[in-house]
């Protein structure tokens, strides 16, 4: 089912979006206030820009979810009139998606899957030269230090550190192995990993106990070879 939102990804062009320019100084600025930079420095994506990728990521979700049609009837007529612009889509405390499952209901999964298959190429595109700006140790959150999504992927690379990954706007950080990603819990009773006994070693689950909050996560000093974590 992702082979034409991949596809779609690829063919998807910046047009006039302009990528994000700040420096180093103004980026840490705003991290050290503990807020990601999308709310501060809102990306200037305009509805034609992301046209044909939210027409693909609809046609997608009807297949799979046929009974979700009405619901994207109503959303992509508000979208056609001009009611609700890209940055609906943007995250919120709420979470991914939470400001259209909440103007026109349905299921929160329903509004992050057109989010994170909507935003991605063109969120990427604008946090493009602010990547460089992040250290090690600029961001301590388990939110996307760029646009503030929740963590969606956990590496452990092989110098040991863990990195956490963004599937909405593509975004990395290093975070520590001793925090849950969602709650900060620091409890060592509260952090579980949940291991394959025989096939797929690498790979795990990291969990929370006193959140419920969980990660894949994969090992790569353990499988050298596994995909990206954006994949």
């Amino acid at each position: 089912m992702y082979g034409e939102i991949i596809a779609a990804w690829a063919r998807w062009a910046p047009g006039r979006l302009t990528p994000l320019g700040w420096n180093a100084a103004d980026c840490r600025g705003v991290w050290e206030s503990g807020v990601p930079l999308l709310p501060r420095a809102p990306a200037p994506i305009v509805a034609d820009d992301l046209e044909e990728l939210l027409a693909v990521v609809m046609e997608r979700l009807a297949v799979i979810k046929q009974d979700a049609v009405p619901w994207l009837q109503r959303v992509a007529e508000a979208w056609d009139q001009g009611a609700i612009a890209p940055a609906a889509l943007f995250p919120t405390p709420g979470g991914v998606g939470a400001r259209i499952a909440e103007t026109f209901g349905g299921a929160t999964e329903m509004a992050a899957f057109l989010a994170y298959g909507t935003l991605r190429p063109a969120l990427e595109a604008y946090f493009a030269q602010a990547r460089s700006n992040l250290g090690p140790h600029d961001w301590a959150f388990g939110v996307c230090p760029f646009c503030g999504a929740p963590a969606a992927f956990s590496d452990v690379l092989e110098d040991g550190r863990r990195r956490l990954a963004c599937h909405l706007c593509g975004g990395g950080w290093f975070f520590p192995r001793t925090k849950c990603p969602t709650c900060a819990s620091e409890r060592s009773e509260d952090l579980l990993r949940l291991e394959p006994e025989s096939q797929d070693q690498g790979y795990v689950i990291i969990a929370c106990g006193g959140c419920g909050g969980y990660l894949k996560e994969l090992d790569r000093r353990v499988r050298w070879n596994g995909q990206s974590a954006l994949v």
